[in-house]
């Protein structure tokens, strides 16, 4: 069986009940699910308002903020899962066939806690096997097995590398890059990197802080970082 150890921010509480806001030494999480097979934890993400745990043998639960208190996971009702994704504000799922389902309040604002088919609304029907999912604060990045960037969210900061941020949310997944490699962001970060088979980078979206490396403090299309 596999334990884990929690610390940090506990302020809703998250998900340890009778504990300061504040744990600055880890303490020990355990599953009260009888299942061994899915006390098998393969992989964790934490964002903004809810946590993921995915276990090995491809099913996963979630703590929302909602049920937070009272320490009741919901069971996540999608089968083969092999990796998990959570943002600021969305949830995101890749299965072993390579389709990806999403929830929040900017991939689906009708009903923000329902999990939809997203790479079912990629445009071009022969790119929708995804092989990799990132998360961003309000954004979502698919990458397909043909090597295209997809994105699907906010653009307020011109996370998807148009020229423009005129184009501020979709709630479709639109091409972003062709030729991709890698993608990476943070879960609560408005910028991210991508990396060409030429093993070029290239970074996009939020650069206030400086955060893309430029000296100029702004919002930026694609713009080659490194050679």
């Amino acid at each position: 069986m596999n334990d884990c150890l929690f610390f940090g921010s506990n302020q809703n509480p998250i998900l340890i009940k009778n504990k300061p806001n504040k744990i600055t030494k880890p303490i020990q999480f355990k599953f009260k699910n009888e299942n061994e097979n899915e006390k098998q934890i393969k992989q964790i993400s934490t964002g903004g308002f809810s946590t993921i745990f995915l276990f090995k043998n491809g099913k996963a639960i979630e703590y929302l903020k909602e049920n937070y208190s009272n320490q009741k996971p919901e069971k996540i009702q999608i089968k083969n899962i092999q990796k998990v994704t959570v943002g600021f504000d969305n949830e995101t799922i890749l299965t072993i066939e390579g389709n990806v389902f999403a929830k929040g309040r900017d991939i689906n604002p009708d009903n923000p806690n329902k999990f939809i088919n997203i790479s079912s609304l990629i445009e071009d029907t022969n790119d929708r096997i995804i092989q990799d999912i990132v998360s961003g604060r309000n954004s979502i990045y698919l990458l397909t097995s043909n090597q295209n960037a997809h994105g699907i969210g906010l653009n307020h900061y011109g996370q998807f590398g148009f020229d423009s941020v005129t184009l501020e949310k979709t709630e479709k997944p639109i091409l972003m890059m062709k030729n991709v490699s890698k993608i990476f962001s943070g879960n609560t970060s408005s910028h991210l990197f991508l990396l060409n088979s030429n093993q070029e980078l290239f970074g996009c979206g939020n650069n206030e802080n400086r955060q893309l490396g430029l000296g100029e403090s702004r919002k930026e299309r694609k713009i080659k970082i490194k050679n």
